[in-house]
């Protein structure tokens, strides 16, 4: 990419959480073709590396930090290795995430029956492991003036999707944080520093696997509704955020901060007629 672009991340220094996981994975390679360094976070050894040597096939430079996005010790740990091995952060991807199958009621299951302590965990996987990166590698950014941070919120959190309650909250919740974080840190460290989200539509990962397809690799029901109910007549594919994280991190965006961006295809949009 040339240097001069505003979509360019040549020489910044990205973290991803979660880098590990499905998007996460399709995140650190995004913003490795941007030009960033990219920080690959994770709690999974030899899923990190992997990513990390996929980074260097393509032209890339990054490292593995294991740290898991909820342990506040171990995030602190994390951020004195980058700043050793790399000196400064320069973004935040808050891909750390998924759902918890408790937390998950099925639509045979009596809604009251719902297992409290499961979404509690669900909650505290979505919303505080992405708030407290923020405060520690946000630290960081904020002091120095200048940088993006990118939270990753969901579809769910603008419309309400049955079954997945635990997620909903958290990422409501995250749609919140995204706001307030947002204007707290441009009035107390001026208008370089700015914190937004994206919102995906349904994408198949392996949390969301087993609830949209069937043993056999086929659409389950909720799947097809999932489709019906996109104007574009499909789930997403990882690749199609590449785009939207690049922009939120670069330059191209710097006007840009609180809001939520949905990648979906236009299923919010759609009233089904």
């Amino acid at each position: 990419m040339n240097k001069t672009s505003p979509f360019s991340l040549e020489n910044k220094v990205i973290v991803i959480t979660g880098a590990t996981g499905v998007l996460g994975k399709h995140f650190s390679l995004a913003v490795a073709e941007a030009g960033a360094k990219v920080v690959v976070m994770g709690r999974n050894k030899e899923r990190a590396d992997a990513v990390v040597e996929q980074i260097k096939g393509v032209g890339g430079e990054a490292i593995a930090v294991l740290a898991d996005a909820m342990d506040e010790d171990q995030v602190l740990l994390a951020k004195e290795q980058i700043l050793q091995h790399f000196g400064t952060i320069d973004g935040l991807v808050n891909a750390a995430g998924g759902n918890i199958p408790g937390a998950t009621i099925s639509p045979d299951q009596n809604l009251f029956d719902a297992k409290i302590a499961d979404t509690k965990k669900a909650v505290d996987l979505n919303l505080f492991g992405t708030v407290i990166p923020t405060f520690i590698f946000g630290r960081v950014i904020a002091e120095k003036g200048r940088g993006s941070i990118v939270n990753i919120s969901s579809l769910s959190a603008h419309r309400p999707i049955t079954r997945v309650l635990g997620y909903t909250m958290a990422k409501t919740a995250i749609e919140g944080f995204t706001k307030w974080m947002s204007v707290e840190l441009a009035q107390r460290y001026g208008d370089g520093v700015r914190v937004n989200a994206i919102s995906p539509g349904v994408f198949l990962t392996e949390q969301n696997r087993t609830l949209l397809t069937n043993a056999d690799g086929s659409y389950t029901d909720r799947a097809n509704r999932f489709v019906n109910g996109t104007p574009f007549g499909r789930l997403g594919n990882p690749e199609e955020l590449k785009g939207t994280l690049v922009y939120l991190l670069s330059d191209a965006s710097a006007f840009v901060s609180g809001t939520s961006i949905l990648v979906d295809g236009g299923f919010n949009t759609y009233c089904g007629v």
